[in-house]
Order: C-alpha cells, then structure tokens, then sequence
C-alpha cells in the first residue's frame, strides 16, 4: 500500500509487537471546516479489558494515517504520522488541515502491519459559498443492553454528508440495572461506570458495535453529550440523587469527560482540563446552515423540586439557567453574527414547552428547558432581536420522534410562531417502543404547538437547502430483532422564511401494529409513550 510502511513512535521501543488487529474500535471524523476535519481512532486489541486499557502494552506506538481523494487511495493528499500513547488509552486525534472545502475524502490507519477499515469524511463548503444541499441526520440515546443498534447501520446506508449525535452515546449502568420492556438483548460489561478504567471500557464495548463503526465510518459527525455519558441527570457539580452520597462525584466527573473526549472525534480546543471541557462550538456550513451545538449540562443550575414531572416555582426563576451565562452569551452573539439561512441549534433536551396536565396546573419536565423557562425565553428572543432568518432547535433525549412550533408564549395558542423543533427518538433506549398515528398523543391536545410524536426507535434524516429544511422520521418498527429494516414514519418541512412546520407526508402505523388511543395514557403518565429513565 502505497506510503504506509513500516513504522515505530519516536522514543518508543519496538521490543512489545501487537500480534493481533488493533482496529477493533473502528475509525471516525469529526468538526469539519473547509480545509480539514479532525479523524479518530483508538488501539485495543482486548476492548473489554477491565483497566480500560484494551488490553495494549503500556507503551506508545506510531499510528501513519492517509487521507486520499479516492476509496482506492490513489491519490493520497495528505498523511502523517501521530503517536497513540498510554496515557490516552491509545487513542489518536489527527488534526488535518490544507485541503479542499466541501470535498469528500477517505482516510485510513496503520500500525503495527495492521490497516484500519476505511472512512468517509467531507470538509465544509467554504465561508460565503452557499451550496446547493447538505444531507443531515441526527440521533441519540443509544442503550446497548436495550437492543441492537441497527438504526445506525440504515443511518450509514443512508449515507449522510453530516452526522450529529445529541447526547447520551453510552449508558453508565452495570447489567440489569436499566431493563427494557421485555428485557435486555445484550449486557453492559464492568461495573457501573464511575472511575477512568471503568467509562473507559464502556466506551470500548459500543465501540465494538459493527453498526455504530459502520455510522461513524460514512461521514463526519458533530457530538454533543448529555447525561448518561457522566451519570443520569447530572448538573454541574451535582449528581442525580442527593440521598445516595457520591463523595467523589468531581473525580467521577473528570474520569467520563477524560473518556468521552479520548473516544470521540474532537478537536483539539475539547480536551478536558480536570472538571472541565469546552464543548460547546460553532461549525459553519457555507452560508447554508450554522450548527450551534450547545452544551446544557455542564453549567446548568440545578433541576428544581427535586427534578421530574413538576409544577416547580422554580422553573420560572429568572436567575436560573440550563447554559450557564458564558455560554448564553457565546450563543446569543453567535445570532447577530449570522448570515447563515439556517441556524441550527444542536442540543440535548426537549425545547418547547411540554405541559403533561390537561388542568390549570402546568406540569412540566425540571430536566428540559422548561425548567429554565427564562433561558429559553432569553435565547428565542435573542434570534428574534437578532433577525436571524431561520432557527432550527434539534432535540434529543426523550426516546420519541416529536416535532414542535416554537413561541414565544406557549400559553396563547394564537402568538405567532417564531422556530421549529424537531426531535429524534432513542436508537435503542427503552427497547422496541409502539407505532401510533401522527396526532395520536394526548398532550397534543392541549398542547397545540406539538404538532407529531412517535415513540418507535429511529433517527431523522434532514435535507437542508436555501429552500427548505425538509425532515424524515426514519423508524423502526424492532430493536429486538437484528437487521430490522427502517421506514419513513413522517416528513416535516419548514420553507425559508416561513417558520413552523409542514406535515408533507404521513406513512399511518401498520395494521398489525399497536396504536395507542388517548384514552390508554392519563395526562401524567409519560410511560407509554417515552420511557422514563431510571
């Protein structure tokens, strides 16, 4: 192969050889700008190893990567050499610049005599060019134990240009802890994760998954975490349940950032400084789209009263904040900045607001944004003052396809619509979900902004053009099943200029399939149609 030889890290000894393929975690891309991309990959040839450690020699080796115009490697453009060392688990970071905008490429690795698989990746289309279409997907929550991942497999068969995940990539919880519906299909290795050793075998363990390598392997992806990469429903300094003691919680805090940025595809700016990562960032499409991609846990003020389904004074505080004021202003200049025709908010939690009670009560989720009503008042005016032309909220989190207008007040269903949310459902988590027709949930009815919900596990494909945004909620019907096939539930358009959302296709649940009625699901019970985590 053409420029791959032979090759030992500077200063290292070449007396510990790796007999056995050390790509068994796959390969991806990562924040793509015009001339270059960040690529990943991470030596293991034991991933499950207990010290997290994949089972290398405690030395560092020389990793030649190649980035090529073609899937042959005919034409190399650029290649180098980086160093896996100990002390990051092996895992390498390349940081490649001087190459075409919005160009596909293909890269590899090689070690040790070993070659990785191939990728696909793509630079972004340079600043003030507009082109013509990006193909997007977005995804989230993707629980091991709850099923198989063959959501991510259609995803790559989809073949995106872009790939965003909104949090929650792994799960911490030891086996049998967080049991699907009808049971687990697959168990978490290791204890629950709460050391550097134990997240990152974790970590390893999806990795290992061929249809999450087969995902990361098809384009480059922009990664956002929420909580379950830490522990479930963390904020800041705080961990989930204060009447179980984590005396360590920081030290558990630094251990799953160290972890989460040595197995993910970041750029250099992310690497964690003790309890701290910079995550939130800015990636601009061209003049087509600007992807704000937010990080709503680590400054977050805590859930109020006790966090849950709650009608919480707290909520309303206009002190408190799911971003924190840094990263509020960070986002709040990025709109008056903008000259992008879409701006993209990629985030974690439900946006709009969610009220469960059909009453005068207004019980709502203290984890979303609806526990930060003024956050998210302060953010929407602020695209609002900034005249940004079209803002797009994606969604993770709540294991269930939904699709929202955004307000400004959500109480007056007459105020004018001033966004668009769409949110995508779990790849996995809560195991196999139900079918139900678009309008089917009862919160629609007194919610009249939420405009579709569907809890089958899937992922959203999105075309984004100067046009429109037009979004399709992939779906599948089984994640208990291998090699299930995927299906468009609905598609949503939102038209330049013009904001909320058009239902431009509806595919009705199967007759053979379950359909819940209203009248099966009481306005305070949100187990049937998105599970609740532990």
């Amino acid at each position: 192969m053409a420029g791959l030889t032979t090759l030992t890290a500077p200063g290292t000894a070449a007396a510990t050889p790796v007999r056995q393929d050390p790509f068994t975690l796959g390969v991806a891309s990562g924040d793509p700008w015009p001339d270059g991309f960040v690529l990943w990959t991470r030596l293991a040839v034991d991933p499950i190893a207990e010290n997290g450690l994949g089972g290398m020699p405690n030395r560092a080796y020389g990793v030649q990567w190649q980035v090529a115009t073609d899937e042959q490697f005919r034409r190399v453009v650029k290649a180098g050499v980086a160093v896996a060392r100990p002390e990051y688990a092996h895992a390498v970071h390349v940081t490649v610049h001087g190459l075409q905008p919005g160009r596909e490429y293909y890269y590899r690795f090689r070690a040790e005599g070993y070659v990785s698989r191939t990728g696909r990746t793509r630079t972004a289309p340079a600043r003030g060019t507009m082109p013509h279409e990006l193909a997007m997907s977005f995804v989230s929550c993707s629980q091991f134990e709850h099923g198989w991942f063959t959501a991510y497999r259609r995803l790559a068969e989809d073949r995106p240009d872009l790939v965003l995940h909104l949090g929650d990539y792994q799960y911490e919880y030891t086996k049998n802890t967080y049991v699907a519906p009808g049971g687990n299909v697959r168990d978490h290795d290791g204890p629950e994760t709460t050391d550097l050793a134990s997240y990152r075998q974790r970590h390893a363990q999806y990795k290992t998954d061929p249809d999450l390598q087969a995902a990361h392997a098809v384009a480059p992806w922009l990664v956002v975490w929420d909580d379950h990469e830490l522990d479930n429903n963390w904020a800041d300094e705080y961990y989930e349940k204060p009447e179980i003691p984590q005396p360590d919680f920081l030290q558990r805090r630094a251990a799953g950032f160290q972890a989460y940025y040595e197995n993910m595809p970041l750029r250099e700016s992310s690497k964690p400084r003790g309890i701290d990562l910079q995550l939130f960032r800015r990636v601009h499409w061209g003049e087509l789209a600007t992807f704000h991609m937010l990080d709503t846990r680590q400054y977050r003020d805590d859930q109020g009263c006790g966090d849950g389904y709650k009608d919480c004074p707290a909520a309303v505080d206009p002190k408190r904040s799911i971003t924190g004021a840094r990263q509020e202003e960070w986002l709040l200049d990025g709109f008056r900045r903008s000259d992008a025709r879409w701006d993209i908010l990629g985030q974690q939690v439900f946006f709009a607001q969610r009220d469960n009670n059909q009453g005068p009560l207004k019980v709502t989720s203290m984890d979303s944004w609806d526990g930060y009503v003024a956050s998210r008042d302060r953010i929407t005016r602020g695209w609002i003052d900034a005249g940004v032309r079209n803002p797009v909220v994606l969604t993770g989190d709540v294991h269930a396809h939904w699709a929202s207008d955004l307000k400004l007040d959500y109480d007056d269903p007459t105020s004018p619509t001033v966004g668009s949310e769409l949110v995508c459902s779990s790849i996995t988590s809560g195991g196999d979900g139900a079918d139900s027709g678009t309008t089917a949930h009862p919160w629609l009815t007194w919610n009249p902004h939420l405009r579709f919900q569907n809890n089958l596990r899937g992922y959203v494909n999105t075309t984004i053009t100067r046009e429109a945004v037009v979004a399709d909620f992939r779906t599948i019907r089984s994640v208990r099943t291998k090699d299930a096939e995927v299906f468009t539930r609905a598609q949503f358009t939102v038209e330049d200029g013009k904001p909320g959302l058009h239902l431009t296709a509806d595919n009705p649940p199967a007759a053979a399939a379950r359909t819940l009625a209203a009248s099966e699901t009481s306005a305070v019970d949100t187990v049937a149609w998105e599970t609740a985590r532990p």
